[in-house]
């Protein structure tokens, strides 16, 4: 009977323990992200169920609110969990923030709605979302640096893209699911009540993704440290309070996590919300065309992992940075008139405009929810508007100037409410609204896509453009940060900028690009958000970012 030679079985043992590693730390990312997203995916429904108290505009924001509440935690979960790791070790710290992430998920599928509760339910709903936010700041942290710990040198690029998939994998779950039940029960029961199965069955993964994660021994990287007595005591201060580390934190945070979280929410969230929203693409078939996109795109996560260990990592994530920077309002625009073809020449053929004096207009976003936008002829005109997702430009008009909006020729002025009250004001802006729609129809604007024109191979195709700026900055992202950081406190120095800069200036980006959206009244305006940061992380990280790829992280 042959032998096998001691270092052949040594190899096999080792690539063997190494698929062990990054497939239980990539299931149960899929997990949590699957988790996350949810929320994400459903926000147009969510918004109706837990925050119907307020106008449309406003609750939808309100959702996309309650949704970046996960993100805007994170980073306090990345300080919480990451001292955790670097003290007590990789594999037990991201046991406790699965099952958080598991359990809040379970319990947001039992949330009474508004209808039931009133104001409590939205509470309790951003309660779970910053126990989400919580957990999914400790988890990112812990399997990226296990799995780093467990790669080759030379290979580390590849290993962990495998993680970077996982957020990917996890939406394309979580759409999967949504789309299947959809299907299944109808759009009407979904809306009403379908939308609570996807959170639900969250508690069978949550119970096979724990099962899987058991089965992991601790990185030979922390032992090893552990064994020698080098693990930090008090890795905050280390990597915070000395500033030959916390330099690092910055220019990972604004010369690289920054660029990457509004280029990947922009490819994945806002271009869904967009066609959802902005161009009134049914949300059953907004989903299926992103499922296409991220199914095309996903790979490219493993492809760019894989070239950043061969040419670097930082020419891919600025060059992918640089590229959403030059491209997105073509991008963008290209969609618009692929998506909703008759909407787009509609803008163009008759733009719309509000001539008003716009000091005397209020933002279309009320924080508080009591404002009804009907005290003033401007807020009359562009709450409807907004509602109805039109976008428009504004004309300036002196004080006191009663809101006229133009469609292509069309003129038609506001009613003031200064001049009506109670029932008689209901009635005017009722048939104002009634003669604008009228207005909007005759130019050719429609009430929502019109799913036989929608050019879905083009939609596909700007979809998988925007997923492959993505997979370019988030491929190489895991690889960068840890390669930067000392072993004794990688976990605590590399989750918090990357939970900054995901949490904060990616989580943020739908609700701020909204409201931006909500002021100006041009549905393009959002975007100069993410624009702006990722030509921030351009500039940022060619001056300061440091290439990693060559680094011994044992150390």
């Amino acid at each position: 009977m042959a032998t096998v030679p001691a270092d052949q079985a040594k190899h096999h043992e080792a690539t063997t323990n190494e698929k062990l590693v990054i497939t239980a730390s990539s299931l149960g990312t899929v997990f949590e992200w699957y988790d996350f997203y949810l929320y994400g995916l459903l926000a147009t429904i969510i918004s109706a169920q837990f925050f119907s108290g307020v106008n449309e505009t406003t609750a939808f924001i309100f959702a996309l609110a309650a949704f970046a509440a996960g993100f805007a935690v994170r980073p306090f979960g990345a300080l919480v969990f990451g001292r955790v790791g670097d003290i007590v070790g990789r594999k037990y710290t991201f046991l406790v923030t699965m099952g958080l992430m598991g359990l809040s998920t379970f319990v947001v599928g039992l949330l009474p709605s508004y209808a039931s509760i009133g104001v409590a339910a939205p509470i309790l709903l951003v309660v779970m979302r910053l126990v989400q936010g919580l957990a999914l700041g400790g988890e990112y942290g812990g399997a990226a640096t296990y799995v780093a710990e467990h790669a080759p040198n030379n290979k580390r690029g590849l290993y962990t893209s495998f993680i970077q998939t996982t957020a990917t994998l996890g939406l394309f779950a979580a759409l999967l699911v949504v789309i299947g039940t959809r299907t299944l029960i109808g759009e009407e029961a979904f809306k009403e009540w379908g939308w609570r199965v996807p959170f639900l069955v969250s508690m069978v993964l949550l119970i096979v993704s724990m099962w899987i994660r058991m089965q992991l021994s601790e990185s030979p990287v922390f032992l090893k440290m552990k064994e020698e007595g080098k693990t930090s005591k008090a890795p905050l201060t280390e990597a915070f309070g000395q500033w030959k580390n916390l330099k690092w934190v910055l220019v990972a945070l604004l010369g690289a996590v920054a660029g990457q979280a509004v280029v990947w929410y922009s490819g994945q969230f806002y271009a869904m919300f967009f066609l959802e929203k902005m161009l009134l693409v049914d949300g059953a078939t907004t989903n299926i065309l992103i499922a296409i996109a991220l199914a095309i795109g996903t790979p490219f996560f493993i492809f760019f992992g894989w070239l950043s260990d061969r040419i670097g990592r930082k020419p891919i994530i600025l060059l992918g940075c640089a590229l959403a920077a030059l491209t997105y309002f073509p991008a963008f625009h290209a969609l618009s008139e692929a998506a909703n073809p008759a909407m787009a020449k509609a803008e163009e053929t008759a733009p719309v405009t509000v001539t008003t004096n716009d000091a005397e207009c209020s933002l279309q976003f009320d924080p508080v929810g009591r404002n009804k936008f009907d005290s003033r002829s401007c807020d009359i005109a562009k709450a409807f508007l907004a509602k109805n997702a039109i976008s428009y430009s504004s004309v300036e008009a002196p004080v006191g100037t009663i809101a006229v909006v133009k469609i292509g020729d069309t003129s038609i002025t506001a009613p003031d409410p200064a001049m009506v009250t109670g029932d008689q004001r209901k009635a005017a802006i009722s048939a104002f609204q009634d003669e604008v729609k009228a207005a909007l129809n005759s130019a050719g604007y429609p009430s929502k896509a019109d799913p036989a024109q929608i050019n879905k191979p083009m939609v596909v195709a700007i979809l998988t453009y925007l997923v492959l700026l993505v997979t370019m900055v988030y491929g190489p992202i895991a690889a960068l940060l840890v390669e930067l950081f000392p072993s004794r406190i990688r976990y605590t120095s590399m989750s918090l900028p990357y939970h900054i800069g995901n949490g904060w200036f990616g989580g943020f980006l739908p609700t701020t690009a909204f409201a931006m959206v909500a002021a100006t009244g041009d549905i393009y305006y959002g975007l100069w958000y993410p624009i702006v940061i990722a030509a921030l992380t351009v500039v940022v990280g060619l001056l300061f970012l440091p290439e990693t790829f060559r680094r011994n992280i044992d150390d």
